[in-house]
């Protein structure tokens, strides 16, 4: 009866959403409005929904019911109670490879169509590989913060808690794991994608010169704070100014800045965008660009993003991004670094912005790598690093 239960609130939601909002954020309104669904029902039901989309636009025009099913089906390598329930021929056979499961489903389908835009793709991205991404649960990744090492992995191990220690400082886990009331977050660790800790090469060259005292750097699209509390992290002599688009980004910043122990730094509020942008008077040392983008290299964590998305952002982004990256390379002092960065797997914004920048900028480019996360279980994003 549940299992009936939920399959049709699932498809009753999913044939409502539009796209217009995250669909993390449009579950929360309907849960909200519907306070019948205790906590094991909404897990259940919001499963289903991610389910749904991560097929992306393979199988377009199956039922909502089948498609639901045949993902269930293609992501389990254990036996799942919803296919036991309506397709146990399919879970006697759950723990075969993707290719054999593909054969005997009962209609063709091609995983390549998950994402259809191969063409746009950034160089060296597997497109198959990162199809396949799409029917993995991404991991939760932790950023251990310096001195914090020993007592979080205590803090774990005696909580049972399995985790995967990927290198010193980065902790992987299911995603689902409740880390909020075991571990100090911002203080002693921070959460971050693998990739976006990965960043950190970029970065590497100039906060560990030895000779440079103090580090005067510009987070300009600084969002959540995460690339800049990593920059403090690698360098304490750091002189900090961060800025983005809407107030109530750098009000979250500034409290997560404060868990983590950040306390001298300059923010601002300023439109990169415009023309007649405001910024603060100072040039500096290293600015880093985590711009504005598709996305798309993180769409395995919202993969109802590959139904919705129109090709069309990709130019609209880059245009943005071109925009953005004329504003702020001006207030690079000469001999500084600008590090640009997406997590976007499109060429156009990935590649060809860094023949824009070469093209109308006095700026060499030192560093430039897509940082695959699909065989990961991890974002996939660009990273570029260029000198004044």
């Amino acid at each position: 009866m549940y299992y009936h239960s939920y399959l049709k609130t699932a498809i009753k939601l999913i044939e409502e959403f539009d796209g217009s909002i995250p669909l993390q954020h449009f579950l929360k309104k309907h849960f909200a409005a519907n306070k019948k669904f205790g906590s094991k029902d909404r897990k259940h039901i919001t499963d289903l929904c991610y389910t749904y989309f991560r097929l992306g636009h393979a199988l377009m025009n199956l039922p909502v019911e089948e498609k639901i099913l045949t993902t269930i089906f293609l992501c389990n390598q254990s036996s799942n109670g919803f296919i036991q329930h309506f397709k146990p021929e399919w879970n006697k056979n759950i723990s075969l490879s993707l290719k054999e499961k593909l054969s005997i489903i009962n209609y063709p389908c091609s995983i390549t169509d998950i994402f259809p835009w191969k063409e746009a793709l950034s160089e060296g991205v597997d497109h198959e590989k990162f199809c396949e991404s799409f029917l993995v649960q991404p991991d939760l990744f932790l950023r251990i913060r310096p001195g914090n090492t020993t007592s979080v992995i205590t803090k774990l191990s005696e909580s049972n808690i399995s985790y995967q220690q990927i290198d010193e400082t980065c902790i992987a886990l299911d995603n689902s794991t409740k880390i909020d009331q075991l571990l100090n977050i911002n203080r002693e660790v921070v959460v971050q994608d693998y990739n976006s800790q990965q960043v950190a090469r970029f970065f590497q060259p100039q906060t560990t010169d030895s000779k440079l005292q103090t580090l005067t750097a510009w987070d300009c699209c600084a969002g959540s704070g995460g690339k800049s509390i990593l920059l403090f992290d690698l360098n304490k002599n750091i002189k900090l100014t961060v800025s983005d688009i809407r107030e109530s980004i750098l009000a979250n910043l500034k409290e997560r800045f404060d868990e983590a122990g950040i306390k001298n730094y300059q923010s601002f509020i300023t439109d990169l965008t415009t023309f007649n942008f405001q910024r603060s008077t100072a040039n500096y040392d290293l600015i880093v660009a985590d711009v504005p983008c598709t996305g798309s290299g993180t769409w395995s964590r919202t993969p109802e993003a590959l139904s919705f998305f129109k090709e069309k952002e990709i130019e609209r982004f880059g245009e943005l991004q071109k925009k953005i990256l004329a504003n702020i390379i001006p207030c690079l002092k000469k001999g500084g670094r600008l590090v640009y960065i997406t997590c976007s797997v499109f060429k156009q914004e990935n590649e060809g912005i860094v023949d824009f920048i070469q093209s109308n900028f006095n700026l060499k480019v030192e560093q430039m790598e897509i940082l695959k996360g699909y065989d990961k279980k991890a974002d996939t994003m660009f990273g570029a690093r260029f000198t004044a």
